[in-house]
Parts: structure tokens; sequence; C-alpha cells
């Protein structure tokens, strides 16, 4: 019995929802400051936003936001100088340019590394070049629109170039430098995959995991199936997040997580908080395991699948070159190793388990993506019922 991969959509959004930004409009009311010569307000990033009504009675932004109260006061008494000098135009409180913008987006943010250094090449290849130089209220729907329609992207990186806009602006538009959000295409922050992927059986893993060139990567096909841990997880594994009883590894401690930023390793929490769990290991797992931790060095801080050659962190394209090979030997082109993941709540959704413990095991910090798992289990519930019918005749 196969299960199809119905993950075939990845949620790149990174805005909050309406109901969200209406709390924070209210939070924000409460912390306004009032000046004699307009309006100082602190927003949720702790830097201060000025705005300013001109002689023509309309109420404008300053085209950044500030570091201090008194930087903003500054700002708008020097509007007020301009008014009384009669030299204010309004051109001068339109909103900045996209870049300047983008760039204090970018360094405000609490990002990780690789999240940052990710947002980092979007913006120079993709945006910066196409929006740099406008003003925020210069972006227009259609203007957003005819670009989006335009961008010869792979399907992931589109989507995650546009949700980048769309995260920029919305923010733009919570500080009051733009009316509202130009960015309204639909579906446009998520992508979908040019092929769907049969997820293998428990059969097929097995001779995956036989077909792999060693014990070392022959165990890991093991626990990333049958545990359901990240690349970035797995490969940060190390002998002290083991949870042994009676000499047995029977759980890991998912506590760290390896990610690459421009080539080189660093370790950092997981995904999201919910990623920092303890795993169970199946029964049928921790034997290969025992035999193959017998083959490490006695040291808590050892790796359980490093680089052949160093002893650190193995690169994801070691650990393809030989998956790859693997795979077409079993008969399983398509399969991605991240598919292993897929496969691992699958079958804890057969299993019964419940919507909350699939987020658990999965370490998901929403039910959305273990809902997916649910179904998957369902749809092939449905046809085994559909088989048994058939056998019984009717």
């Amino acid at each position: 019995m196969t299960a199809r991969v119905i993950s075939e959509h990845e949620d790149t959004e990174t805005h909050h929802g309406r109901g969200e930004l209406w709390q924070e409009e209210a939070t924000e009311m409460a912390r306004r400051r009032t000046n004699k010569t307009g309006w100082i307000d602190q927003l949720p990033s702790k830097r201060w936003r000025a705005r300013f009504a001109g002689p023509d009675g309309v109420r404008r932004a300053a085209p950044a936001t500030f570091d201090t109260k008194m930087d903003a006061e500054a700002w708008l008494q020097r509007q007020a100088r301009l008014v009384a000098a009669g030299t204010w135009q309004a051109e001068t409180t339109h909103a900045g340019t996209f870049a300047a913008y983008a760039e204090d987006w970018l360094r405000e943010r609490p990002l990780k590394p690789r999240t940052r250094a990710h947002y980092r090449r979007l913006l120079d290849k993709y945006l910066l070049p196409e929006y740099g130089s406008m003003p925020l209220d210069a972006i227009t729907v259609a203007k957003v629109r005819a670009w989006h329609r335009g961008l010869d992207l792979a399907p992931t990186v589109k989507a995650h170039t546009y949700s980048l806009l769309r995260a920029i602006l919305q923010t733009a538009w919570q500080d009051d430098l733009i009316e509202s959000n130009p960015c309204r295409v639909r579906g446009a922050s998520s992508a979908k995959r040019a092929t769907t992927t049969t997820l293998p059986t428990p059969t097929q893993i097995a001779a995956l995991a036989d077909a792999m060139p060693s014990d070392k990567y022959r165990v890991a096909v093991l626990v990333a199936s049958w545990c359901g841990l990240r690349f970035g997880e797995l490969t940060e594994v190390r002998r002290k997040d083991l949870v042994v009883e009676d000499s047995v590894p029977v759980g890991i401690d998912v506590r760290r997580a390896v990610v690459r930023v421009d080539g080189e390793p660093i370790v950092q929490t997981p995904k999201s908080s919910a990623g920092i769990r303890r795993v169970g290991i199946p029964p049928h797992v921790r034997e290969p395991l025992v035999a193959y931790l017998a083959t490490l060095p006695d040291d808590p801080e050892a790796l359980l699948f490093p680089a052949s050659r160093t002893g650190a962190h193995i690169a994801p394209g070691s650990l393809y070159r030989v998956f790859y090979r693997a795979r077409a030997a079993v008969g399983l082109p398509t399969l991605r190793w991240h598919d292993l993941r897929h496969f691992a709540a699958t079958t804890a959704a057969q299993t019964g388990a419940t919507l909350a413990e699939i987020q658990g095991f999965a370490g998901h910090s929403t039910t959305h993506a273990a809902m997916r798992y649910q179904h998957a289990a369902q749809d092939a519930n449905a046809r085994i019922a559909e088989r048994m019918a058939g056998i019984a005749g009717a």
C-alpha cells in the first residue's frame, strides 16, 4: 500500500491575519504620543513613527521610522519650520524608497542566520532591481501583478520572493507609510510541486536502507524514515541526545539543528520552538542503531552521522549522492530525502495518532501541516475499505 504525498503546496505566508493587525493597531493607539506639530507613536518593533498634517490638511508619515522618540520629534520640528518658511512641499513627506525601507525591515527582524541570508539573496536578486528606487506609495496593485506574472523563477523561489515583498509592504502599511498592501495575487505565496511523489511502503524503506553503501547511511535512512527528523536535525544528533534505557536507545531529544549559510554550517535551535521535542525510536530501528553506535567514539559530543573524512557535519551533497544512487536502485527515482519525513508523519497518522500527537511528533508549530498527514491516512483507509469490499465480492 502506498500513500500519496499531499503536501504539494509549501506554505510561505509571512504576514499577520487581519484580526492580529487590528489588535496591534489598538496596542499602538494605547502607546500613542501627541506632539504639538504632529503625532508620534511607538510601534511593536520599538521604533518610533512620526506623522505630520501639512497645510493641505493631509496627514503623512515620515519616510522612515526612528530609533528614538527624540529623532521623531526632530523630524516633526523640521516639517513645522518648512511650513513657517513657506518652503514645505508635500513631496518631502511622501513615503521613502522601497530599498531604504526594506533594509530597515530586514535589519530589525529577529531572524535566524539562514533565513536572513535567504531574504538577503531574494532582496538583492529579485526585489531591489525591480522596486529599489521606487517610493513605497508608488508600488501599485497593477505593478505587483504585472511583475509577478513576468517573474520567471522556480515555483518555490517565486513564492518566497512574492511572500517577502508582501511581508515588507504589510509592515509598511502597519507603519502608515502606505494606504494598503498592493500584494493581492491570490495563491502567490504558495508553490505547487512540479511532480507528485508516491511515498514508499515500509518494505521499500527497508530496501532503500539496505541499498545505502554503509551502516552510517543505512541507519540514517531508518532514523529519518521512522523518527521524522528534518535533515538539519538528523545531521546534528549527537550521542548525548539519545534517550537510553537498559543500554538501548529508545528516543532522541531534538534540541538543535544545523543549517548552512553560504556553505558554512551553523548550529542553532530547530525551525521553531515546536521543533524542540523528544521523538521515540521504534523497536525495529533500535537493533541496527545499537550495532552502528558500537562503531562510533564513546563521546557524548560525537555526531551520529558525521562526514567521513573530517568528522564534522555531513554536507547535504555528500548524503544526496549516495541517496540518489540507492533510490534509483530500488525503483524510487523521484523520492526526495524530505519525503522520508513525510513517510514518518503519514505512518504516524495511519496508526491512529491524533492531530496533536502528529504535530508533536513532527515538530510542527501549527496544526495545518499535521492535518495533511491525517488526510493522507484517511485516503489510505478509504482505499483499504474499497479493496476489502472487492475481496468480499460486494
